[in-house]
């Protein structure tokens, strides 16, 4: 038997609520923190804000290499120094292994670090906050999406999000996971890329024509890069990336800002998490989900301009509102 029955790296926002969730539901759950977070933990727990409220004690892990074997290792943190983050575990047992990351890069990594068939594909609709007081607001519970990777039903997979959906997080299983996970990217970046940008609640940019129609473009140029890769896109995304690829672009400004009311009644404090880590100076994403896109359209010799220059603005306000520099974006 597995030591843990699921193993979270990262105790930010939604590794919290995913832990806090499972261990309520009685699960063995290891958090695998580091620092302040670790100390909170170990101290206070795990404590929920928003959607439901509750707190839990959960056992943390401050080296990682005291982890021996859990059934399954849930991925989420901040993507940089994925890589680096992985490599002390290697030599831990896991059923299975999946990241709520963003972007495609996460599921190379943990090909790289735990073998193909170990891997699922996972994609969050899922949303929170850290707050400083150590609590975590959580925000969006639409939904966590898992399959495998090569396509098809799976027995695990199903498994796994019935854990998840009964613990309180909503969670599905699904066959196309590789099609979801890139239309959920086509419309992160847009989203992403704006919020950084206007620094404003979710809603209110989306709400805006301008910002609209700049979203807009930019998922219509991500899909350019998805149909290269031969991904078929889809509407079960954040953003109805398919629509928005085959539409005007009138009518995809329209559906933009048809959302941004939609965010506005139903969660009308979601902020990006990109938009967090700026105004808390932390690292971005931008060189794991925007540069990866933009390599990967150097590849294939797409020439997707509002995507590289997003990329370089995203990269610059990375440098400059943090005091250690970061690579220049390529």
């Amino acid at each position: 038997m597995p030591e843990f029955d699921f193993a979270v790296l990262g105790a930010g926002a939604i590794g919290s609520i995913i832990g806090a969730h499972l261990m309520r539901a009685g699960h063995r759950v290891a958090m695998l923190a580091r620092g302040a977070r670790a100390a909170h933990l170990e101290q206070h727990g795990l404590t929920i804000r928003g959607l439901t409220e509750f707190t839990t004690p959960v056992r943390t892990l401050r080296e990682p290499q005291a982890l021996r074997s859990a059934g399954a290792l849930i991925i989420a943190t901040k993507t940089p120094g994925t890589a680096a983050a992985l490599e002390p575990l290697r030599a831990a047992q896991f059923d299975v292994t999946l990241s709520i990351q963003n972007g495609p890069l996460k599921n190379e990594l943990l090909t790289a670090a735990f073998g193909a068939e170990r891997v699922l594909g996972a994609l969050a609709d899922t949303s929170g906050e850290l707050l400083p007081g150590g609590e975590v607001l959580f925000t969006r519970n639409v939904g966590i999406l898992v399959g495998e990777l090569s396509g098809g039903e799976s027995a695990r997979a199903r498994r796994l999000a019935q854990t998840l959906d009964s613990a309180g997080v909503r969670a599905k299983a699904t066959p196309d996971i590789l099609s979801l996970e890139w239309s959920k990217f086509c419309g992160w970046v847009g989203l992403m890329a704006l919020s950084v940008v206007t620094r404003a609640p979710t809603w209110k940019y989306l709400s805006d024509p301008d910002s609209a129609l700049l979203i807009a473009r930019l998922v219509r140029e991500m899909c350019t890069l998805a149909r290269a890769l031969g991904i078929r896109l889809s509407d079960r995304a954040v953003l109805p990336a398919a629509r928005l690829c085959t539409a005007t672009e009138s009518e995809a400004v329209a559906l933009v800002l048809q959302l941004g009311e939609e965010y506005r009644r139903s969660a009308p404090d979601h902020r990006m998490s990109a938009l967090q880590d700026v105004e808390a100076s932390r690292p971005l994403e931008v060189h794991e989900t925007l540069g990866y896109a933009s390599a990967k359209a150097r590849e294939l010799g797409l020439d997707l301009p509002l995507l590289a220059a997003f990329t370089r603005v995203l990269a610059a306000i990375d440098r400059t509102t943090r005091s250690a520099p970061t690579p220049s974006a390529r």
